[in-house]
């Protein structure tokens, strides 16, 4: 990295982090730390709505999708917006008037304490895991720029993200999710720019589009039935649908946004805004991993992405077999580009079957080489779809560009990283220690919310330091999350819609429900995507029939 781009990078970070303590760092009480003393508009909810999701592994993860398998990922939030519409007109005037600091005071005021603290529990298991993924994400972006040990920056990032959430509380939060979210949508749209003029001269956009078409990269719509394909449009629009009520309508570190809005109106607003424009941003995110496989149509990419799997391979025995597939595909990329230089390609189907057969033998000799991989070191990531967005932004980006990406990046890593670490403290302190340790004043529960997120964070730390690349960044979150939100929702949708059943018949369902969930994830049945909708759906049903033999 260039000066310029230290610059750059240094000067973004530290004006975020250092405005949002300095504007934020007294708490008078709870209310202060952990609602922002509500004062929250409906823009500043919504940003900070879509900073808390739109971590650094959606910057990471996304483009890596779309470079691999194309559009398809977009079904994942079909169901996004009819949750939006769902969580605003239910749920949020419940909170709203009760006046919660948090979403699971509400489960002990429909049902019990027991229910309560075992929903909250729940939350911290999987939220606690997820923050770890959020540390460990930008910590590789560091490991490929600096070179530095991974394990050391995965401290060093998970210090920094305690040290600003502490001190700075859910205000700070939200107020530098702001203006993080400018700087993401600033270094997105550049980095979309750079690449269509990086393209050669006689590819239009248009041109581009239609090359990511021969290679079926746009397929955005698969209407099949096969429950094991993660991504299709009926497990976006229920199991996305189940996952993102219960993400957005239940976990804390989303609701804690919104109950930080000035009024019921301003929380509404805020969450629709992100129902609005979720999908857009993420087809945007994706389209740009569609446009990076498009720029290496005509530049000679890597045999693999992870240059410390490579430097590994090189120091191995495997190491001539590996250059060999290498050197194979240079061969095969110069006569890749013979085809796509043919004035005629676009319109001539010989010379595109010609030529994908060519992209075919690429891709064979990539799976080649991960095999070489897994040979070497069973540990070693052959996955590299992760690495694909940082390599393209390092090698290829121009001087300022790279810092302002990385600056996009990190800055969502943060955001997200203190929206989670802050909701973990919050749960804790309010759920837990307050609800069993009532008289103390409020200077105690501020300084003991300070110290769970320290506690919090540096659990995430642990896990992040103990946490490998299982497929892709992005779909681990999303499987953690499906292990217990469906169970989740299903509390929630009890509590609000069905008025007949009682504790012990929602506490019992909910424990035999997240059992299921977690035999059928061990046994593989299904993908990941369809616990949400099984999990929401097996804790009502489970609940009626519970309730109705509790009667009897």
């Amino acid at each position: 990295m260039s000066l310029v781009d230290w610059l750059v990078l240094s000067f973004t970070l530290i004006f975020i982090i250092t405005y949002g303590i300095w504007k934020n760092y007294s708490h008078k009480n709870i209310k202060d730390y952990i609602k922002g003393g509500n004062k929250a508009s409906w823009l500043t909810v919504g940003l900070s709505v879509m900073a808390t999701q739109a971590s650094a592994i959606t910057f990471l993860s996304t483009p890596g999708q779309g470079f691999n398998d194309g559009m398809g990922f977009i079904q994942f939030y079909f169901g996004l917006p009819f949750a939006m519409i769902i969580i605003c007109i239910f749920f949020i005037p419940v909170y709203h008037k009760l006046n919660l600091f948090t979403a699971y005071e509400f489960l002990e005021k429909r049902f019990d304490l027991k229910t309560r603290t075992l929903t909250s529990i729940l939350f911290l298991i999987q939220r606690g895991l997820a923050a770890g993924i959020t540390i460990y994400a930008p910590a590789i972006i560091l490991s490929v720029v600096l070179g530095w040990n991974l394990k050391s920056l995965v401290v060093i990032i998970g210090l920094l993200v305690i040290l600003y959430t502490m001190l700075g509380g859910t205000k700070a939060v939200n107020v530098t999710q702001k203006y993080q979210m400018f700087i993401i949508f600033s270094g997105m749209i550049t980095a979309f720019i750079f690449i269509i003029q990086s393209l050669p001269d006689n590819i239009k956009f248009s041109n581009a589009l239609q090359l990511a078409g021969i290679n079926e990269k746009l397929n955005m719509l698969d209407f099949s039935f096969d429950l094991e394909n993660r991504y299709t449009f009926w497990s976006g629009i229920t199991g996305g649908l189940f996952l993102a009520l219960s993400y957005f309508g239940t976990d804390q570190s989303q609701v804690q946004r919104y109950l930080s809005a000035k009024s019921l109106k301003e929380s509404q607003r805020g969450l629709m805004m992100n129902g609005f424009l979720k999908i857009p941003m993420q087809f945007f995110i994706l389209l740009i991993g569609v446009l990076v496989f498009i720029f290496f149509q005509y530049e000679k990419a890597p045999i693999h992405f992870n240059p410390y799997v490579v430097e590994k391979v090189n120091e191995s025995n495997y190491k001539d077999a590996f250059n060999a597939l290498e050197r194979a595909n240079e061969i095969i990329h110069l006569q890749k580009n013979e085809q796509l230089n043919e004035k005629n390609f676009f319109y001539d189907e010989k010379m595109q079957a010609k030529y994908l057969k060519l992209e075919k033998k690429i891709q064979e000799n990539r799976s080649k080489a991960k095999k070489i991989v897994e040979k070497i070191e069973p540990k070693l990531e052959t996955n590299d779809k992760d690495y694909v967005f940082i390599y393209f932004i390092i090698n290829y980006l121009p001087k300022g560009l790279i810092g302002l990406l990385l600056a996009v990046i990190l800055s969502a890593a943060m955001s997200s990283s203190a929206s989670e670490i802050n909701a973990l403290s919050a749960i804790t302190l309010v759920d837990l220690y307050k609800r069993f340790k009532s008289h103390h004043k409020e200077k105690h529960y501020v300084r003991a919310g300070k110290l769970f997120t320290l506690i919090w964070g540096t659990i995430a730390i642990g896990f992040a330091l103990v946490g490998n690349l299982f497929e892709n960044l992005i779909q681990l979150v999303n499987i953690i999350g499906s292990l217990f939100y469906g169970t989740i929702l299903g509390i929630f949708l009890v509590a609000i819609f069905i008025k007949s059943v009682k504790s012990k018949a929602i506490f019992i369902s909910a424990i035999i429900s997240e059992l299921i969930i977690l035999f059928i994830f061990y046994n593989d049945w299904v993908s990941f995507l369809w616990l949400n909708f099984i999990g929401g759906i097996l804790t009502v049903a489970n609940s009626l029939i519970i309730q109705q033999i509790t009667k009897k």
